[in-house]
């Protein structure tokens, strides 16, 4: 049965509000599993062993790797660090305030393209990258020492992930001949060399009796929570333009600040509702910014008549 325009798009938006939904919750089985004894390095090799395990096959298209070794092993060693560094940080952190410094992505997206795709920067992009620091500051800010600088580990975790998923994407743009889910894989072996790396510099951390239950569920979440986020992103990018897909996955703030503080009691300080703005603005401007890009392009092509 063939869906028509208007079904096509709702699939596409509930696709994108499921998994911004999944990925606002995630802190919760990342928790849970840190409280059994399966700490957050280990945990997020264990998960992202279980989704590779489901998209292992697709490595054998060597083809596709041919294309660009190089770039697709750095977009995976990005993507590896974004993800690590992400599941770290909503176990050490307030979950929203984790989210927020993550959605700093947009300007970071904004510098990377700039830097590496050599995309013009136009008056929008600099206001995004303004409403973006400037939100950060004010949830950075020390009252006590007058100083804008993330004063806990989580911070920097949080910080670094978004830079890493904002090189990530532009390293994605780069790879247009690849396909989307082949990436998605790679980026999945990233994560898994990422943790390895993570070892070999850290070392073993020290091993508490660890029940079977707790493995089993984070390679169940990798084999079957990550493939359902993976590929209700997929499924919604693909089918909705970039503004409206952007848009519609800050639904993950909601759906973290919610259950934060309905499961975890966590409450939210001023300054984070001020900082969580100005960063809400700067990804909304994002999208904004995209939706002028795609009437810029509309406007070039030739009229059929």
């Amino acid at each position: 049965m063939r869906l028509t325009n208007r079904q096509s798009d709702l699939l596409a938006i509930l696709s994108l509000l499921l998994a911004a939904t999944l990925w606002g919750l995630f802190w919760y089985p990342l928790r849970w599993l840190d409280g059994q004894g399966l700490g957050g390095v280990l945990a997020t090799g264990t998960i992202y062993a279980g989704a590779l395990a489901v998209g292992a096959p697709v490595l054998w298209r060597r083809r596709e790797f041919g294309r660009d070794p190089l770039g697709l092993s750095l977009m995976a060693l990005a993507a590896g660090w974004c993800n690590l560094a992400f599941i770290l940080a909503v176990i050490q952190g307030p979950v929203l305030r984790v989210l927020l410094l993550f959605y700093l992505s947009p300007v970071w997206a904004v510098l990377f393209g700039r830097w590496l795709l050599g995309e013009r920067l136009r008056p929008l992009a600099y206001t995004v990258v303004a409403a973006g620091i400037a939100g950060a500051l004010v949830m950075l800010w020390q009252p006590g020492s007058g100083i804008s600088w993330p004063p806990a580990r989580a911070d920097w975790l949080a910080l670094s992930s978004g830079m890493a998923f904002a090189l990530s994407n532009v390293l994605i743009r780069r790879q247009q001949g690849v396909s989307v889910f082949y990436k998605t894989v790679v980026s999945w072996v990233g994560v898994l060399a990422v943790v390895v790396l993570w070892l070999v510099c850290h070392g073993l951390p020290p091993l508490a009796p660890v029940p079977g239950r707790a493995w089993l569920a984070a390679l169940a979440i990798g084999a079957g929570g990550m493939l359902v986020m993976t590929s209700s992103v997929q499924y919604g990018v693909t089918r909705l333009p970039v503004h409206r897909s952007a848009v519609i996955l800050l639904f993950e703030l909601v759906a973290g600040a919610l259950s934060s503080w309905l499961l975890a009691g966590e409450r939210i300080r001023p300054a984070e509702w001020t900082g969580g703005g100005l960063i809400l603005v700067a990804a909304l401007l994002m999208a904004w910014r995209q939706l002028e890009e795609d009437r810029r392009r509309e406007r070039r092509r030739p009229s059929c008549r």
